[in-house]
């Protein structure tokens, strides 16, 4: 056992908490490396929220282009930038993710570290993100926009 060898999963969900794209990458590979991959947001658009670790300006520039609205919180040397009160709460809101990857690791047992080929280690990933996809109910977001609530109502 002198050797190791992890991957990381990255994810991408929507507010509702369903596996909308995934990919596996080496431990060792950068968290903005698989956002560059054409196919792993193939058919994506909107806002796409992420923690401290996707901050780059190029990369939110390449996504732009591809109708991808990259928003992170703010390191503590940036400049602030403006945004919308919704997009802050969505921000705050984040945790879903880290609720996601739990279930899958804990429900779905996709965190196990003694399979014996590489095949076994994707059948059981692959079998996981299955089962999750399954699951009558998945982490969401409930969120809705106060002043559209208030439009609404005064009518």
């Amino acid at each position: 056992m002198g050797w190791f060898y992890g991957f990381k999963l990255h994810l991408v969900i929507n507010d509702r908490g369903e596996i909308l794209s995934f990919t596996i990458t080496p431990a060792n590979v950068d968290d903005r490396e698989p956002l560059k991959n054409e196919g792993f947001l193939r058919g994506i658009y909107g806002k796409l929220f992420g923690d401290k670790g996707y901050i780059s300006k190029q990369l939110a520039e390449i996504l732009f282009v591809d109708g991808i609205h990259l928003i992170t919180q703010l390191r503590n040397n940036m400049k602030n930038s403006l945004m919308t009160l919704s997009d802050k709460i969505n921000l705050r809101k984040r945790s879903i993710i880290e609720t996601v990857n739990d279930e899958l690791k804990n429900m779905c047992q996709i965190e196990h570290s003694r399979h014996r080929s590489l095949g076994n280690f994707f059948t059981n990933l692959i079998a996981g993100l299955i089962a999750y996809s399954f699951f009558p109910k998945k982490p969401s977001l409930k969120y809705q926009n106060a002043l559209v609530t208030n439009q609404i109502s005064a009518f």
